[in-house]
């Protein structure tokens, strides 16, 4: 068996994560995270097996300095001797439009193109070239694959990814829904099928990427039907900071008002200044809610709308499915907070959805906690971004000719 190493690279707005992965057995062999990224000071994370060791920096580095440094890290810790074991490289990036509906090699046009895109992600796609551009620089003969998270629900029809504007604006703009989160809602639904013992191509599934970000997702016969994050990630259900779904009409009137100054602040309220954080008025963390949640109505309330958008979510795509076989909470909400997983199965109950007595909740890697008669599973399963990208850099990496693709 030929094993490669490939390192997994998630540059985020203000983060870089990064797995260095032995393909083809999937071990992951170290991972790092620098946060936060262009600001007065950086903490740096460094797992391998059994050690973990924290560091800090009290000056600010960019992303090409931090991935220098991770691959410094990497030979300091020995987890590799020279920069040639890497093979090939995977770079999750956010927004790919109707451009690129797989993983792809990073060729110079697709580096642009990629660029070129960010005014559908203003706060990832720069992070996430940048990234690339840094890698290439240091590791020049390893493959660079983009592994895009819109690709996954590039299989949505026009009746679910449009929305009721003009249609020229499609034509010509491309103003539809993209959706976020795909490489997350692709990988838990693959590990979905490998519990329920079914091929991922007869399985109806409903997955829920919960945590700071969160989306919802109707899955049919493995691939994306319809998604609860739109035209930008702002959209869909109430997050940490987000707003959801709204009514633009609320946001001309508060402009009209004077609340709202422009544009430019509109955006900003809707995506830093709402969610959790504006309902509550005390924080955007569902841990800090919950502990207040007694004593605070407002903390209640923020958990209770946060819990039906939610649960009017999956109702319309059990509609849209006609039933499913599981429902599957991930992120770090849907994995670590057996409360919330609770209080969302126990809304389910018209649907004859039941989850398990409180006692059978665990601290399991994956949990099944479906109850006695119900209609469709309940599991939660830990979401895997970077082994789904080091798993795709590996798949094309091993039809790879000779040819360089990126020259920077």
């Amino acid at each position: 068996m030929i094993m490669e190493k490939i390192l997994a690279v998630n540059s985020g707005s203000s983060t870089l994560k990064i797995r260095l992965f032995a393909m083809p057995l999937e071990k992951s062999l170290v991972s790092m995270l620098f946060d936060p990224i262009n600001a007065d000071y950086c903490n740096i994370t460094f797992k391998q097996d059994n050690f973990k060791t924290k560091l800090h920096l009290d000056t600010a580095i960019d992303y090409t300095e931090a991935v220098e440094l991770a691959l410094k890290l990497l030979k300091k810790y020995q987890v590799i001797n020279d920069f040639s074991e890497i093979h090939g490289i995977g770079h999750r990036i956010v927004a790919g439009g109707e451009k690129f509906t797989s993983s792809t090699v990073i060729t110079d046009k697709v580096l642009r193109d990629i660029e070129a895109l960010a005014e559908f992600a203003p706060l990832h796609n720069p992070a996430n070239a940048k990234g690339i551009r840094a890698t290439a620089r240091l590791l020049p003969h390893a493959r660079q694959v983009a592994v895009f998270d819109t690709s996954f629900h590039s299989s949505m029809g026009k009746k679910n990814f449009l929305y009721g504007l003009p249609y020229e604006y499609y034509r010509t703009l491309k103003v539809r829904k993209y959706g976020a989160h795909g490489t997350s809602h692709r990988y838990v639904a693959m590990q979905a099928a490998k519990l329920i013992g079914k091929p991922l191509t007869s399985l109806k599934l409903i997955t829920l990427h919960l945590g700071a970000g969160a989306s919802v997702t109707a899955i049919k016969n493995g691939k994306s039907v319809d998604t609860s994050m739109g035209f930008s990630p702002v959209s869909g259900l109430m997050m940490s900071t987000r707003s959801g779904d709204i009514d633009p009409s609320a946001l001309f009137y508060l402009m009209h008002k004077g609340v709202i100054k422009n544009i430019d602040d509109c955006l900003n309220i809707l995506n830093k200044k709402s969610g959790l954080l504006g309902v509550s008025e005390t924080s955007n963390d569902m841990r800090t809610l919950e502990k207040k949640a007694s004593e605070d109505p407002q903390a209640q309330l923020a958990i209770e709308m946060f819990v039906k958008r939610i649960v009017d979510y999956i109702g319309a795509y059990w509609l849209e499915l006609g039933g499913a076989d599981a429902l599957v909470f991930t992120g770090g909400i849907g994995e670590k907070d057996a409360v919330m997983r609770e209080r969302i199965a126990n809304k389910l109950e018209p649907l004859n959805i039941f989850r398990a007595v409180e006692g059978q909740w665990t601290d399991a890697d994956e949990l099944d906690f479906t109850g006695k008669g119900s209609s469709a599973k309940l599991l939660m399963i830990p979401t895997n971004e970077e082994l789904m990208i080091a798993r795709d850099v590996f798949s094309l990496d091993s039809s790879r000719d000779d040819n360089k693709e990126l020259s920077l």
